[in-house]
């Protein structure tokens, strides 16, 4: 939906089906449709290059750190939400990866990433040709990374 200069996707995604069915429910009242897919895939081709901002709550927690999660965590949360492979980052490097083709000029895309991260996603998010920054709030003990798409960049191409 085009509102005031940037587009707001209404729709969230998800690829885990009871977070998709518990979306549903709670956005069914107002008439937000939810999407379930992988990342970017089950968005409408038409939105390529006209993002002005994604925010992804993706897994970053590193497979072997699982067992050190809040059992309230373990317990409530499914496997896919949290574990982000070996590093954290598998599923972050491929949302960054796919970003810059989604992306509007100038447009963003903002994550969450453990402190101990941000300097291995920094550089995931340059060779993405998305410009880093990091953002930490230590009273909530988060740090949130966002990737800018640079403004000669158009749905991953370069405009002459």
């Amino acid at each position: 939906m085009r509102s005031a200069g940037c587009w707001r996707v209404d729709s969230p995604r998800d690829v885990d089906p009871a977070a998709v069915a518990c979306a549903r429910r709670n956005l069914a009242a107002v008439g937000v449709p939810v999407l379930a897919g992988d990342l970017f895939d089950p968005l409408p081709a038409a939105w390529r290059g006209r993002l002005d901002l994604v925010v992804a709550n993706a897994p970053y927690v590193p497979t072997v750190a699982m067992a050190l999660l809040p059992p309230e965590a373990r317990r409530y949360e499914s496997a896919a939400a949290l574990d982000g492979g070996s590093d954290g980052l598998a599923v972050l490097r491929r949302l960054a990866a796919a970003a810059p083709q989604w992306l509007a000029p100038g447009g963003h895309l903002v994550v969450e990433v453990g402190q101990t991260q941000v300097e291995r996603f920094r550089a995931v998010l340059s060779e993405a040709g998305l410009v880093p920054s990091v953002v930490r709030d230590d009273a909530a003990d988060a740090t949130a990374m966002t990737g800018r798409c640079p403004d000669d960049v158009a749905g991953g191409r370069y405009e002459n």
